[in-house]
């Protein structure tokens, strides 16, 4: 064996080659781990991407086509053409998947909800003492209007029950980027929505994990790093339950179910999570939501989950039947869109029988009547459909609005206009309840109540006169008298004065009763201009 220093480089080359190889393998490990640990922790922020891949199961199917084709056609295209050609394949599986998963999911969800739901005589009678009088747009704007901060805003707006009473609900949220990272929520600010005038207060007190907050200190952060992960958290509302603080937020799960030749998924109620004010979290299956103290009072049921279930009922004869061209639309319903910014179906309104969504559906196509309305229970997810009897020729929502302006043929509609059409049974009657409010949403003018058999519209222009005719006076709205907004007597007028401005558009009426008199006078600015007064009394 020679001395030469390489043949003793040879020699020992095996081992040094072993180590070397050996640390090459630690950078890549390394670095696996600290991108697994940095994934886990912003794990919040890739949560929509992560349930993208994982409600889409139809993703299988389309890399299950691809591997087959890339396997078939191997030895025969060139490994990248073979590739290219096989993710051309697979992408168009995909998207044809995709849309067949959409209309099976579709069809699944109607399919569940019509099975589910039990078939109502009547819809519940509406309470008067608790009615649906301010629209959200309008809310929005009371809201913001009464805070006297820079540093935070009203943002969301959902309803609320606080002591019995119904609110519009926006979380006092950090405005302004600066705020956004260095300031916590800072309260509540609720919206009376059963009085015609502008009532609000602001429940002050700073919550740990808020709304609007950055990063950590985010509702959303933390409910997707504490778990369940996997579920879709809907829109946050605010409840305030003797004097604390609470964010609650409802949330769906997915359902895999299978339908040859694909799998897809559809969602479910899958509970409510409860936030307090330190930041604690509670993730409440429906039933445990149901019996939480906190919110006893409150709705629990997706807003987002009753439409689409109602929406999906469209499917009820088959998929075949609501296509276009082919489609017979035997039985075919749609929500129509209805007026009212901000805001679509379901209607939370107060009834006889408790917090009730209204969802109203209307025959597909051109005609607008009403076909069916859905009464779902906010608090237990049950569904009840009352269908119009076969004859029956029942006003729909979406033409409510349109005589509104016929009754009230003076009033400006550029400036003003019908929003949220609610369905109010009175005495058994189904009325359309429109707000008539000006363009800006800035507040209300007065409220028309439209009958659905007969089209017939009834004004109301205090809250008083609204819960007169919601508790039975429906041939003439009784005023609020006093201007207080407190409960009338319901009794009819025998004189109304109706004061109009020079383009012939009402600006106020006064209402006469038999035991009271009306003086007229005449001032100094008449036409005549003489300042000589006359008197006299009306009454009777």
């Amino acid at each position: 064996m020679s001395d030469d220093g390489d043949d003793f480089d040879v020699d020992v080359n095996p081992s040094g080659s072993s180590g070397g190889g050996a640390r090459g393998l630690v950078g890549p490990a390394v670095l696996l781990v600290v991108l697994l640990g940095v994934g886990y922790f912003v794990r919040p922020w890739l949560h929509g991407i992560v349930m993208g891949v994982y409600t889409t199961p139809e993703l299988l199917v389309a890399v299950a086509v691809g591997g087959v084709v890339l396997y078939r056609l191997r030895g025969r295209l060139s490994g990248e053409v073979g590739v290219q050609f096989a993710g051309g394949v697979a992408v168009v599986v995909l998207l044809a998947a995709l849309t067949l998963g959409g209309y099976y999911s579709a069809a699944a969800l109607g399919a569940d909800t019509v099975a589910d739901a039990e078939r109502r005589a009547s819809l519940p009678e509406i309470d008067a003492d608790h009615p649906r009088i301010v629209p959200r747009a309008v809310a929005n704007r009371y809201a913001s209007n009464s805070l006297q901060t820079s540093r935070f805003k009203a943002t969301g707006g959902d309803v609320s029950v606080v002591n019995g009473t119904t609110y519009w609900s926006y979380a006092l949220a950090p405005d302004g980027t600066r705020n956004t990272f260095l300031e916590r929520q800072n309260g509540t600010v609720l919206v009376n929505m059963e009085t015609k005038g502008k009532d609000v207060r602001v429940v002050e007190g700073e919550l740990d994990t808020g709304i609007g907050m950055g990063v950590t200190d985010s509702y959303g952060w933390q409910l997707r790093k504490s778990g369940p992960y996997l579920v879709e958290y809907q829109d946050p509302f605010m409840v305030v339950h003797e004097g604390d603080q609470y964010i609650a937020v409802p949330y769906t799960e997915p359902v895999f179910e299978f339908r040859f030749p694909i799998p897809f998924t559809r969602p479910s109620w899958g509970g409510v999570a409860l936030i307090d004010s330190d930041g604690n979290i509670q993730h409440l299956s429906p039933e445990a939501a149901r019996e939480n103290e906190v919110l006893s009072d409150q709705r629990l049921y997706p807003f987002g989950l009753a439409r689409q279930r109602v929406a999906a009922t469209r499917y009820r004869n088959g998929i075949v039947n609501t296509l276009p061209v082919v489609g017979a639309h035997e039985d075919e319903i749609e929500l129509a869109p209805l007026p009212g910014e901000g805001n679509e179906q379901p209607f939370l309104v107060r009834t006889d029988e408790g917090l009730t969504y209204f969802v109203a559906a209307e025959p597909f196509g051109e005609t607008q009547g009403l076909r069916e309305v859905w009464v779902i229970d906010p608090r237990s997810g049950e569904f009840e459909s009352f269908r119009t009897a076969s004859g029956d020729t029942l006003l729909g929502p979406r033409k409510a609005p349109d005589f509104v302006r016929q009754a009230a043929r003076t009033t400006d509609w550029n400036r003003f206009t019908p929003s949220e059409p609610i369905p109010a049974v009175v005495n058994g009657t189904l009325y359309w309840e429109l707000r008539i409010v000006p363009t800006d949403a800035s507040g209300i003018s007065y409220v028309a109540f439209v009958n659905a058999q007969s089209s017939d519209v009834t004004e109301a222009e205090t809250t008083g006169a609204i819960r007169a005719f919601l508790r039975g006076n429906t041939t003439a709205a009784a005023p609020d008298r006093a201007g207080d907004g407190a409960d009338d007597d319901g009794r009819e007028p025998t004189l109304v004065i109706v004061k109009r401005n020079d383009r012939g558009e009402v600006v106020e009426r006064l209402f006469v009763y038999g035991n009271e008199t009306v003086e007229i006078q005449q001032g100094n600015a008449t036409a005549g201009g003489g300042g000589n007064e006359t008197s006299g009394a009306i009454g009777g």
